[in-house]
């Protein structure tokens, strides 16, 4: 039997993720109703970290399935290791039962969340890779919460139902099916205020003057006409701390337009070029 739903479950955030509330009420009404709850947004716009965020808040097991191209649906329920049976059998040194074929079943991420005896956070990672049909059987799956072992004719049920969060970057289009059997919420490229408050998590001490000035020009860098990868909230804190730990840095620096560190930001080549030629026309 499926354990039940806690209501007094309550996500308000992390130490180290800051949370709005509208992005707080769908989540806590998709705990609410078990159902899934499907994140779109650019990349580093914090839809995986929110996972990783109600893990720690609600001090839950985070299990993450990351999604690949070629993955098939039952390499996240469960995998029958064959090769490691055969050996066994043509050895006879492990310690394994060869004619139980359970001993040879090991359960994929899906599976450890519906085997685990505690509720846990299941975060499927950028299923926007993964085709039609894993997308749609796999909502099979969470929603009747079990799946068979074909090998052993056994069906796994799920001893509590996670809490299921999945992430797309919005590169392919998902099936209507899918989209009807989940809670939706587009995270939004964060604000100059709301970008603040998130700096000032990760940097308590930083001083107002060098705050002000990298997010002035870190909004500045992405807007630079062409850019293809435009840097998000992770390349931001990552750059901040590198100012931070120059000794030679000062703010007066991105005053007159000298950017440093622009690899930290931009990670192709072309928009690495796209920027520092922008700037350099920015100072003249």
């Amino acid at each position: 039997m499926i354990a039940e739903y806690s209501p007094t479950e309550q996500f308000t955030g992390a130490s180290k993720y800051i949370l709005d509330e509208e992005l707080a009420q769908i989540v806590n009404i998709t705990m609410a109703l078990e159902m899934p709850l499907l994140l779109k947004g650019e990349p580093g716009t914090g839809k995986t970290m929110l996972a990783h965020a109600i893990s720690e808040a609600l001090n839950m097991k985070l299990i993450v399935l990351n999604v690949k191209s070629s993955m098939k649906l039952v390499d996240a329920l469960y995998q029958y290791d064959t090769l490691t049976r055969l050996n066994d059998s043509r050895f006879g040194d492990s310690k394994r039962d060869v004619s139980n074929i359970e001993e040879y079943i090991k359960m994929g991420k899906i599976g450890q969340s519906f085997v685990s005896d505690e509720r846990v956070i299941l975060l499927i990672d950028e299923i926007d890779k993964a085709d039609s049909d894993f997308q749609d059987d796999m909502l099979d799956v969470l929603d009747q919460m079990e799946f068979d072992i074909i090998e052993i004719d056994k069906t796994m049920s799920a001893n509590c139902r996670p809490v299921i969060i999945i992430t797309s970057n919005a590169k392919k289009d998902l099936s209507d099916p899918f989209l009807g059997r989940c809670n939706f919420h587009h995270i939004a490229f964060p604000e100059p205020d709301m970008m603040r408050k998130i700096v000032q998590v990760h940097f308590p001490d930083i001083s107002r003057d060098l705050m002000d000035h990298a997010i002035r020009a870190f909004y500045q860098m992405r807007d630079f006409r062409g850019i293809e990868k435009k840097p998000a909230t992770r390349e931001l804190i990552n750059w901040m701390r590198a100012l931070k730990a120059d000794p030679d840095f000062k703010v007066k620096h991105l005053v007159k337009g000298n950017i440093p560190y622009l690899g930290v930001l931009f990670k192709k080549s072309p928009d690495y070029a796209i920027a520092r030629n922008s700037i350099s026309r920015m100072r003249l």
